[in-house]
């Protein structure tokens, strides 16, 4: 394969999208950081909202025009955990998300990054069903958290709060889900 074609098929409209959402993380970080009141949460929440949607749209594209790749079956899972991982750091920052529930859910997500970085020259892992559900309703939860909506009455708080356990059992029973896969695949 020429450069000029492997060139264009890892800088294909995809995958670029899927880089694009990598960018847009520090400027979602800078958002909800510097949030003051009800509307800054808002757009800090439109702004994820964009990003996660963009997860989509690459995916949606890729299987329609058949641009696959093994770089945006790599990068896309990136994405998504830059995005869930650097909002989860700063609702922990700013008081919001008890900093267990962030740790367990990152060393989940990194962890799998790391096993699939480690067998990437074996073979590719995409993510599976069980994983963007996951995923899913991680991006619920932390739409959740950062909308003001949790601040305007108690039992609202106490909503978020269940959220964020539900989500932190499932994302670890999607993390030993994926190892057994994994270690059956062996």
């Amino acid at each position: 394969m020429t450069l000029e074609r492997n060139l264009k098929s890892i800088f294909n409209l995809p995958n670029l999208i899927t880089m694009f959402r990598i960018f847009a993380v520090p400027f979602f970080v800078w958002s909800l950081a510097s949030a003051s009141g009800d509307w800054s949460r808002w757009f800090s929440l439109a702004l994820f909202i964009a990003i996660m949607a963009s997860d989509g749209i690459d995916g949606a594209i890729a299987r329609r025009r058949g641009l696959i790749t093994n770089l945006g079956k790599l990068l896309d899972p990136i994405a998504d955990k830059a995005l869930l991982g650097a909002a989860l750091i700063t609702l922990s920052v700013l008081g919001q998300l008890h900093w267990l529930a962030t740790a367990v859910i990152l060393l989940r997500e990194l962890g799998i990054t790391v096993y699939r970085l480690l067998v990437l020259n074996k073979r590719v892992v995409a993510a599976s069903a069980g994983g963007k559900f996951k995923t899913i309703l991680q991006s619920i939860t932390v739409g959740y958290l950062i909308s003001p909506i949790p601040q305007f009455a108690a039992w609202l708080e106490l909503l978020g709060q269940a959220l964020v356990w539900l989500t932190v059992a499932i994302t670890i029973y999607s993390g030993v889900q994926y190892l057994l896969a994994a270690w059956r695949a062996r």
